[in-house]
């Protein structure tokens, strides 16, 4: 994957991640399904950290 497929990938997963926490409902919402969400932003964070270390 090149340079800009990666970006472009990170952000639609960005973007879905995204509307799923616009589709939440509070009362619904249970404690794993914000965990999973927690995990899936820090697995995203890392991917940035590791695009730009790739950058330099």
């Amino acid at each position: 994957m090149n340079k800009q497929e990666k970006w472009t990938s990170l952000h639609d997963r960005m973007e879905r991640l995204s509307h799923m926490v616009d589709q939440l409902d509070p009362e619904r919402t249970e404690v794993e399904d914000i965990d999973r969400m927690i995990a899936m932003l820090e697995e995203l964070e890392e991917k940035c950290r590791q695009y730009r270390s790739e950058e330099e």
